[in-house]
């Protein structure tokens, strides 16, 4: 009987959204309400090809990245794309 059950509990799916994780009064989300951070892709635009070479990095995460690394303390980049 036990092997019945949990063969039906690996049949259930959930989907989680990453923002339902992040209380409201969370300091990143006061920060995103505060910054308007979508001057930075006016600012690299004619750094960027829309024809050649690979898709690039959105240009506002290479800006949060290093924001976050420095109110969390964390050292390196590979540390901290590690976390999620």
């Amino acid at each position: 009987m036990m092997i019945k059950n949990a063969k039906d509990k690996r049949d259930q799916i959930q989907f989680v959204s990453a923002s339902a994780l992040v209380p409201e009064d969370h300091l990143l989300r006061d920060i995103e309400r505060a910054i308007d951070f979508s001057f930075i892709y006016e600012l690299v635009e004619d750094k960027y090809s829309k024809d050649q070479g690979r898709p690039s990095l959105d240009p506002v995460m290479l800006i949060k990245i290093p924001l976050i690394q420095y109110l969390y303390g964390i050292s390196s980049m590979r540390q901290h794309i590690a976390g999620f």
